[in-house]
């Protein structure tokens, strides 16, 4: 099965992180089938770039996202709000 899920990278304290798409049963630093895109808690406001026609395209295959990429993607996308009458 096949998870995307998050690679940490940067020095200690200084954590960013490239979102992936893996095997499940590889290690969280360890081989992976593409890069997807980048997280960096760090900056202010919250850098998220991810590449969307990939994304669609490992889903379709039947990747499950992780905890974590879910929360991303959730709070990545903007909202439809209703207009005020």
């Amino acid at each position: 099965m096949v998870k995307i899920r998050l690679f940490r990278t940067g020095a200690r304290n200084q954590p960013s992180f490239r979102i992936v798409a893996a095997d499940a049963r590889s290690k969280r630093d360890g081989k992976i089938l593409e890069v997807l895109g980048f997280y960096d808690p760090k900056t202010e406001p919250v850098t998220v770039k991810i590449k969307k026609d990939r994304l669609k395209y490992w889903l379709a295959q039947g990747a499950q996202p992780t905890k974590a990429v879910k929360n991303l993607l959730r709070t990545t996308e903007k909202p439809v709000r209703k207009p005020r009458t």
